[in-house]
């Protein structure tokens, strides 16, 4: 991806410090955030899910095109540098695929983008400190409440790790943010088992204008 392309799909705009959702105006939160706070802390995300990202992202995570990975953590590293956060998280964590999601798909696109951002800033990161065990709905295609319901217990921090959590900074990475539902639940079961916050680390996020899906 040329420095070209970087400046025209991956420019800066004002986002709410807490999920990422690109604003019209410079301001520190959407109003969503304001209303109902996530158990998140805060997002940090390239661009706009839309062109050319939405064809990269869905090569990378459906169509086998794994080599992606790295050009795709490239931009995600260094949007997390452009915006470093004080304290810095301590340890990075997937979303996870359950089981069979990751039978089929052949590898977890976000350990694919944990795993790399993570050395990148030197950090450890876990694979499997965070599980699915449970096989739920694609949540593409499901509307607000019904991606909520896909989502109850679906997550589950495995219990032979947990001392791993305990009071740290952690930073979960996804691919896409959308509703948010999925990364909610995520952060909410990491923080009950002993997390002291949660941060997330996502390629995109789809814009407030953009159908629920």
């Amino acid at each position: 991806m040329c420095a070209d392309c970087v400046d025209r799909y991956a420019a800066f705009c004002p986002r709410c410090a807490t999920c990422g959702l690109g604003l019209g105006l410079a301001t520190p939160r959407c109003g969503e955030c304001l209303r109902d706070p996530p158990p998140f802390t805060r997002t940090v995300c390239v661009a706009d899910y839309g062109f050319p990202w939405d064809g990269l992202i869905t090569a990378f995570k459906f169509q086998g095109r794994a080599e992606l990975a790295g050009l795709l953590a490239e931009r995600l590293g260094a949007a997390i540098e452009a915006g470093a956060a004080t304290p810095a998280p301590e340890l990075v964590l997937p979303v996870p695929l359950s089981p069979q999601r990751l039978a089929e798909r052949g590898y977890d696109q976000a350990w694919e983008l944990a795993r790399r951002v993570a050395r990148r800033l030197r950090l450890p990161a876990q694979a499997r400190l965070l599980q699915r065990p449970i096989h739920t709905l694609q949540q593409s295609g499901l509307h607000r409440s019904e991606r909520q319901r896909n989502l109850r217990t679906a997550f589950m921090a495995d219990p032979r790790q947990r001392a791993q959590l305990q009071g740290r900074r952690v930073a979960l990475v996804d691919d896409v943010m959308t509703t948010g539902a999925t990364l909610r639940e995520a952060s909410a079961v990491l923080l009950r088992a002993g997390a002291a916050s949660v941060d997330l680390w996502v390629l995109a996020r789809t814009p407030d204008s953009a159908p629920a899906g």
